[in-house]
């Protein structure tokens, strides 16, 4: 049964308010987003020397040190996994939701069981619906994170780290789930492996600026990297979560763009329905009339 003109205004209304607020979610968004980028693009520096400082003190100790050590049978790894605080953002925390299960079930496959720590309402609901446990969870700053939040999470997984895997239930490995800002366009969920920390050497050329000289340490290596490591972390921890800001904001900029294109394309169709059905009730009373005048000359000249 066709809908009738009054019921098609109706919806019509409906869509175009819908419009209007997707509309201004969209701009607030757009808004957000160059914040957020300019404060991961001023993180990545310090971030990048920390490590490149942390490398260098790791490649040139020669103590083994608890956070740069592989345990020799790793039972358990801590899972932070970075989501948002709030939905309409599209695919943005499935797709790190997902990322943290294929996660899992390699560990699960490796015999080391998961620890999970979650960052943000959605990945807090996804686990908490599923009744999985989750051993922390920080929420309320997804979308403007700062240091001071980055150093409480560091500080948790910093103690579970250090905490012994037998007697404290203590964890072997860190590692971050999080989506990294490539483009407006693309955000791509990433695994990072935190601690231990991994001294990789290639076989490639390194380029000048890229060489480390030889450290001296004072007092020793192991105070030293006892001071860098935590900072280490949780400047890592920060610029992901920064990464991860910037990634929900575009996500839900290109989320209500086209839910806005959308309803633009429903309001037309709507439009469209109308004014047929209109042209329609405008047809019928002209053939009622029509029809009436007919029937009421003929009466009279039955008469």
């Amino acid at each position: 049964m066709p809908a009738s003109l009054r019921e098609l205004r109706s919806r019509r209304r409906s869509v175009q308010t819908t419009q209007k607020v997707t509309r201004a979610m969209e701009l607030i968004a757009a808004s957000r987003i160059i914040k957020a980028q300019q404060r991961a693009q001023a993180a990545a520096p310090y971030s990048r020397e920390l490590t490149r400082a942390v490398s260098a003190v790791a490649s040139n100790a020669t103590v083994d040190h608890p956070l740069t050590t592989e345990a020799e049978n790793p039972r358990r790894a801590a899972v932070l996994v970075i989501s948002s605080d709030r939905g309409l953002a599209g695919g943005y925390s499935s797709s790190v939701i997902r990322e943290a299960e294929q996660l899992q079930q390699k560990l699960a496959e490796e015999s080391r069981e998961a620890s999970l720590y979650v960052s943000g309402r959605k990945a807090k609901a996804f686990y908490g619906f599923r009744q999985r446990p989750v051993v922390a969870s920080w929420d309320g700053f997804s979308e403007a994170p700062s240091y001071s939040q980055a150093r409480e999470i560091a500080d948790v997984l910093m103690e579970a780290f250090r905490a012994d895997t037998e007697t404290e239930g203590g964890v072997d490995e860190i590692h971050i789930v999080y989506t990294r800002f490539v483009s407006m366009l693309t955000q791509r969920p990433e695994v990072v492996r935190l601690l231990p920390l991994e001294v990789v050497e290639g076989t490639e050329p390194v380029a000048a600026e890229d060489l480390h000289p030889l450290y001296e340490f004072e007092p020793d290596a192991e105070t030293v990297l006892d001071h860098l490591l935590p900072l280490y972390v949780a400047s890592r921890i920060h610029y992901c979560l920064l990464q991860s800001a910037a990634s929900e904001l575009a996500s839900r900029q290109r989320a209500m763009k086209s839910a806005t294109d959308n309803a633009e394309q429903l309001i037309e169709r709507l439009t469209r329905e109308a004014n047929q059905a209109r042209q329609a009730e405008i047809t019928q009373e002209i053939s009622e009339i029509v029809g009436g005048a007919s029937a009421l000359a003929e009466a009279t000249q039955s008469e």
